[in-house]
């Protein structure tokens, strides 16, 4: 079956006419009809009729045309794909914690993209499952995962169980994310005990490969509150933080114009020592490029410009 012809039928059926169809394929009227009528006899059906009513599509022409439709699109899709083949492209696919310092490195590598290359650049905010299955399901090149350093062990052999390079960017302790208003924020010292009155904002879908979520829950979760909001977008956290003044977060570090924006400020506390890794994967025959390197290096500086001496 020629696909050019397939192409002629469908102007034909949009335009319910071989001359207006024609004159729009920039072909001739008696060339258009020869097309169609081969590709009847190669299909063996019957696309069109005439009737008193002018050209009509058959009942098989519409089941047809429903396929050609389809094909055609797809056809498209591909082409669309490789008719820059030739033009220089830099590609880059990342999964990452929901950290600040994670978004501000981001913004200071994407002013440094060539404006005259082409770019087609994915950055995702998402747990740590979900980064661990987008990278060995080659949906993303680059992942970052975020895990309590108790659960190391656990992490590492499921990275060697799916053939995952692992190298640690940055080791801390969490700080407390609190409103300028709220009393807490003007005590010299937090003790766990404070925290019983207020809302605790936390990531709801934690996750460590091989144990049950109701212990990785018991071993994530702060027990120094009894209330908590859950959240899955990291933008209502700072609206909270914002706008409810007993509310709090564990987070790694924001950056001070991010604390300044929102009316925030990070307090170290000493009752909570639990450390944290967040940790870089990519698949082991995955090769880094200029522009994976470039990014690293980003995140290496955000670490050190935006983290303080927490520890």
């Amino acid at each position: 079956m020629n696909i050019l012809h397939m192409k002629y039928a469908v102007e034909v059926a949009n335009t319910r006419s071989i001359s207006k169809a024609a004159e729009n394929l920039y072909t001739s009227q008696p060339n258009l009809s020869r097309a169609i009528k081969a590709l009847e006899n190669d299909l063996k059906i019957k696309i069109f009729k005439r009737s008193s009513k002018g050209l009509e599509i058959t009942i098989a022409g519409e089941e047809f045309l429903l396929y050609a439709k389809n094909a055609l699109a797809q056809i498209k899709k591909i082409e669309s794909l490789y008719e820059n083949r030739n033009e220089k492209k830099l590609r880059l696919s990342i999964c990452v914690p929901r950290a600040s310092y994670f978004s501000y490195a981001f913004s200071d590598f994407a002013k440094g993209l060539d404006s005259e290359s082409s770019a087609e650049i994915v950055y995702k905010e998402t747990n740590s499952m979900r980064s661990i299955l987008n990278v060995v399901k080659e949906e993303y090149d680059l992942g970052v995962v975020r895990y309590q350093s108790t659960f190391e062990k656990y992490f590492n052999t499921l990275f060697e169980e799916k053939k995952l390079n692992h190298e640690v960017l940055n080791e801390f302790t969490y700080v407390m994310l609190i409103n300028k208003n709220n009393p807490l924020a003007q005590k010299e010292r937090i003790l766990a005990e404070d925290l019983q009155d207020s809302i605790e904002i936390t990531h709801g879908d934690p996750y460590v490969p091989s144990l049950p979520l109701i212990d990785v829950k018991r071993a994530e979760l702060s027990e120094f509150s009894k209330k908590r909001i859950m959240v899955f977008e990291r933008g209502v956290q700072f609206t909270l933080l914002e706008q409810v003044p007993n509310t709090f977060m564990w987070i790694s570090s924001a950056p001070k114009e991010l604390l300044d924006k929102f009316n925030l400020v990070e307090r170290k506390c000493e009752f909570n020592t639990k450390t944290y890794k967040d940790v870089l994967i990519y698949r082991k025959k995955y090769h880094l490029t200029k522009l994976d390197n470039e990014l690293i290096g980003k995140i290496m500086d955000a670490k050190h410009k935006y983290f303080f001496d927490h520890n």
